[in-house]
């Protein structure tokens, strides 16, 4: 995701389109920085890593986000009929986002203080 997020950063730049930078910041927030960090909380917590919770989160938000980024740039295209779909997919990356922060909330809540 970031390499995407960067190669369309570069594309963007150098054509002066800036049109899909929504795409762009997606891409590099939910895509890479997001992930990035659940990997790192999931390396700490290596118990919380191995659930099903985190398999669930991990697979609802790398199957939604790239559904999600492509309809997103069909939008800022002009292509307003796939609003729809980039409203569900940003509902399943937010069910993943919730499993992921069930998952925070069992291995670190006030019962494992």
């Amino acid at each position: 995701y970031f390499a995407l997020g960067v190669l369309l950063g570069n594309i963007m730049g150098a054509s002066h389109d800036f049109t899909l930078r929504g795409v762009h910041a997606h891409l590099n927030l939910l895509g890479w920085a997001s992930l990035f960090l659940f990997g790192l909380w999931y390396r700490v917590m290596p118990a919380a890593a191995s659930t099903k919770l985190a398999k669930t989160h991990f697979w609802l938000h790398n199957i939604a986000l790239p559904i999600q980024m492509t309809a997103l740039a069909v939008v800022f295209k002009g292509n307003t009929a796939v609003e729809p779909v980039v409203g569900a997919a940003s509902a399943v990356i937010g069910v993943g986002v919730l499993c992921f922060a069930i998952n925070v909330w069992k291995h670190t809540g006030p019962t494992n203080a």
